[in-house]
C-alpha cells in the first residue's frame, strides 16, 4: 500500500487498553481484560509489524501502543473522554493499567500515544513521570510519543489546564510529547520558545525522536520500490488466496462456543434439507469488520456462508440492528424457523451501538432482539443456534438457561470471511477453540457500577463488586476464558513443585516480624525462583481440535490481591485420544507476584493455588 502511495509506514495501532468496563465502546479493538494477555498481544502485535527480515536496527512499519492510560470511557451517559479525569489508584495502575503498555515499550515498539484523559488530576500528555519518566525512562522507549488526535488542543480548549496555548506546548513537550496529532504544537511552538516557556533544545530533542524512526523506516533510503526486502511489494500481494485463507482461520479461531446442550453442534449437513437464517447481523457484511479496519478483498456473511452448505430460508426478523418494534417483523421469522430443519438466529451489534465516541449504557440486546430470539426459539422445528456478533458482551442470561436454544456463538467482529467461518463451525468442518477474553456480567452489574469508578478491587463497605474477572465477587453469566469444544480435552498434572524456599541474608526483619510478603525487584533471590509445571493434556473425544490451556494463580489473601490471575497460556492441537505434555516455565517473581497498596511488587508468602481447568495444585512459598 505504501509502495502504490495509498498508505503510510507509521501504523497507530494496536489498542492495548484494558477492556475493564462491559460497556466500553472501543473494547472491540483490544485483547480483552486481562493485562497478561495485553501485554503478550502487544509484543506479538508489533513484532509482527515492524521485525525487518533483513536489518534488526530497521523497522518494516512502526507500530504504536495506544493509549496510555487509564483510557477507557469515550462517551457515557454525557461523560466525555476529553474531559474525563481517571481517579486511579498506585496499586491498580501498577498491576492492571500499565503493565500492557510495559510489555510493549520495553520489548522495543516504536512509538506509544499518549490518551486524552486526565490521570488523577494531570492529562496524561502533559504527565512528564507517565511519559518521560516512565515511558523513555524506566521503560526505554527506542522511538517517539505522539498525541492523540488534538489531545494538546484537549489540554487548553476543553480541560482548562493552561491559561495559554503557549503553555500547552510548552508542558505537552517538556513532559516528553514528541508529535503531536493536530495542528496545535505546529501552531503554537514557536511563540513558546520567544516566550521563555520551552527551549529550542528540547524542541530539537522531540524533532529528533521522530526523525529516528523515519530514518530506521527508509524514509531517506530513495525510492521505496528499489529497495529491499519490501521494495517489490504491490497490489498483486493484497488478496492472495493465502491471505483470504488466513482471513477465515483467524474468523475460525476467534469464535467462541459458549453452550452446547445435548452436542447439538455441529449440524451433519447431510441430515439437513434447510436452515432458517434469522436475525438482523444474519446478512451482516460491513458489520463484521469492526472499527479500523482495511478494505475487505470481498465478504462472505452469515448467509451466504450457510447457504454455501444448505438450502437457507432467510428472514432477518428486524430490518435493523435496532430493531425497534416498528422494525420487527417476527411471522416471517416464525414461520421459517418452524419449517426448518435447523434454525441460526444472529443478532449483537454494530457502530451504531458501540464504537469509538459511543459507550453503551446497558448490556440488554438492542431494542427487541429479545424478543425475536425467544419468540423463534418457541416454534422452532430444529436446534436453534444463537450467533452474537458483538464487540463487547450483552446479558444472555436468559439465552444461557433457556431449553429451546440449542447452542450459542459467540463470533466478535470476525472480519471478511466471518460467515464462511461460522458455517465451517456449524456444521463441524472445524473444531471451535476460541475462548471469551471479557467477563459476560448481567444488566445489574452496569446498574450498580459506574462506568467512571475506576477502581478495579472490590469494596463491601459500598457494596461495590469489583470489575473483572480478577477481582469480581459476582456470579457471571460466563468468566474470561471460556469456550467449549466437539471434543473433551482432559488435564494430568505430570509435576511442579510443592514448595519453594527463599534464603535471605542472616538478620533479615522478615524473619522475625513474620512478613506476609517479599519485595524481591532487582534481587539476586529471584534467579532462585524459577521452576517448571508439567501438564498432560489428552484429547478424549472424537474430533480433532485445538485447545489453549490456561494457567491460573490464586496468591494468598494479602495486599487486596487478585482472586485470580493469568499466568500464562499455551495452545496445542490434538488428534483424537492423542496426548501431548504442556510445559509452562513460571517465575515466582514475575508470574506470583502483586503489586502492594502503594503500587510495589510483592511476592506474597504462603499457599498459592495454581490452576488448570478442574485440576489444581498448591505450592507454598516460604522463607
Amino acid at each position: 500500500m505504501h509502495n502504490v502511495g495509498h498508505a503510510g509506514l507509521t501504523f497507530w495501532s494496536p489498542n492495548i487498553n484494558v477492556f475493564r468496563d462491559p460497556r466500553w465502546g472501543r473494547g472491540q479493538e483490544t485483547p480483552g481484560e486481562d493485562p497478561l494477555l495485553g501485554g503478550k498481544y502487544a509484543v506479538g502485535f508489533v513484532q509482527g509489524l515492524q521485525d525487518n527480515v533483513d536489518d534488526p536496527v530497521k523497522l518494516k512499519v512502526a507500530a504504536c501502543c495506544k493509549h496510555y492510560t487509564a483510557y477507557d470511557i469515550d462517551n457515557w451517559k454525557g461523560v466525555q473522554r476529553y474531559t474525563f479525569n481517571a481517579v486511579v489508584t498506585e496499586q491498580d495502575m501498577a498491576d492492571t493499567f500499565q503493565p500492557p503498555f510495559k510489555s510493549c515499550v520495553s520489548n522495543g515498539v516504536a512509538c506509544a500515544m499518549c490518551s486524552y484523559n486526565q490521570v488523577n488530576g494531570v492529562p496524561s500528555c502533559a504527565d512528564g513521570g507517565l511519559l518521560a519518566g516512565v515511558i523513555r525512562g524506566d521503560w526505554k522507549l527506542n522511538g517517539y510519543i505522539v498525541s492523540d488526535c488534538d489531545s494538546v488542543s484537549v489540554i487548553y480548549n476543553n480541560q482548562k489546564y493552561t491559561k495559554t496555548p503557549e503553555d500547552a506546548a510548552a508542558i505537552t513537550i517538556k513532559a516528553g510529547l514528541d508529535l503531536d496529532c493536530g495542528s496545535f504544537l505546529p501552531s503554537h511552538t514557536l511563540a513558546a520558545v520567544q516566550g521563555g516557556k520551552v527551549t529550542e533544545a528540547q524542541v530539537d530533542n522531540a524533532i529528533t525522536n521522530s526523525f529516528v524512526v523515519l530514518m530506521r523506516l527508509g524514509f531517506f533510503d530513495g525510492d521505496p520500490r528499489n529497495l529491499a526486502p519490501y521494495g517489490k511489494l504491490g497490489p498483486q500481494d493484497v488478496c492472495t488466496p493465502e491471505n483470504q485463507e488466513l482471513a477465515r482461520d483467524a474468523a475460525r479461531q476467534g469464535i467462541v462456543l459458549l453452550k452446547n446442550f445435548d452436542d447439538a453442534l455441529p449440524l451433519k449437513a447431510s441430515a439437513i434439507k434447510s436452515v432458517a437464517v434469522i436475525g438482523p447481523n444474519a446478512n451482516a457484511t460491513r458489520t463484521m469488520i469492526g472499527n479500523y479496519e482495511g478494505v475487505p478483498c470481498n465478504y462472505t456473511s452469515p448467509l451466504q456462508g450457510l447457504s454455501a452448505v444448505v438450502t437457507t430460508i432467510y428472514e432477518p426478523g428486524c430490518a435493523t440492528i435496532h430493531c425497534s418494534p416498528d422494525d420487527l417483523h417476527l411471522d416471517g421469522a416464525k414461520i421459517a424457523a418452524a419449517r426448518a430443519d435447523a434454525t441460526v438466529i444472529v443478532v449483537g451489534g454494530d457502530l451504531s451501538v458501540e464504537a469509538e465516541g459511543l459507550d453503551r449504557e446497558s448490556l440488554l440486546y438492542p431494542g427487541e432482539q429479545g424478543t425475536l430470539i425467544t419468540e423463534v426459539a418457541k416454534v422452532a422445528k430444529g436446534p436453534v443456534i444463537l450467533v452474537i456478533m458483538s464487540g463487547g458482551p450483552f446479558q444472555i442470561k436468559q439465552d444461557k438457561v433457556n431449553v429451546n436454544i440449542s447452542s450459542i456463538l459467540w463470533a466478535g467482529y470476525p472480519g471478511e470471511a466471518g460467515g464462511a467461518a461460522l458455517a465451517d463451525i456449524i456444521f463441524g468442518r472445524y473444531n471451535p477453540s476460541g475462548r471469551t477474553p471479557f467477563t459476560w456480567y448481567d444488566q445489574e452489574y452496569v446498574e450498580q457500577v459506574p462506568m467512571t469508578d475506576m477502581r478495579m478491587r472490590p469494596d463491601p463497605a459500598s457494596n461495590y463488586p469489583g470489575r473483572t474477572y480478577r477481582f469480581y465477587t459476582g456470579n457471571p453469566t460466563y468468566a474470561f476464558g471460556y469456550g467449549l469444544s466437539y471434543t473433551r480435552y482432559d488435564h494430568n498434572l505430570v509435576q511442579a513443585p510443592e514448595k519453594l524456599s527463599i534464603t535471605l541474608e542472616e538478620g533479615h526483619p522478615c524473619y522475625s516480624e513474620g512478613c506476609n510478603s517479599l519485595d524481591l525487584a532487582g534481587s539476586a533471590h529471584c534467579s532462585g525462583l524459577q521452576f517448571d509445571v508439567h501438564l498432560k493434556v489428552q484429547n478424549s473425544g472424537g474430533m480433532a481440535g485445538s485447545h489453549t490451556v490456561l494457567l491460573f494463580n490464586t496468591p494468598p489473601a494479602v495486599h487486596n490481591a487478585p482472586r485470580k490471575q493469568l499466568v500464562g497460556f499455551e495452545k496445542v492441537f490434538l488428534e483424537p485420544n492423542e496426548s501431548k505434555n504442556v510445559a509452562f516455565q513460571v517465575d515466582a517473581c514475575r508470574d506470583l507476584s502483586v503489586a502492594d497498596e502503594s503500587g510495589n511488587w510483592k511476592v506474597p508468602l504462603g499457599s498459592h493455588v495454581l490452576h488448570v481447568g478442574d485440576v489444581t495444585h498448591t505450592l507454598t512459598l516460604s522463607i
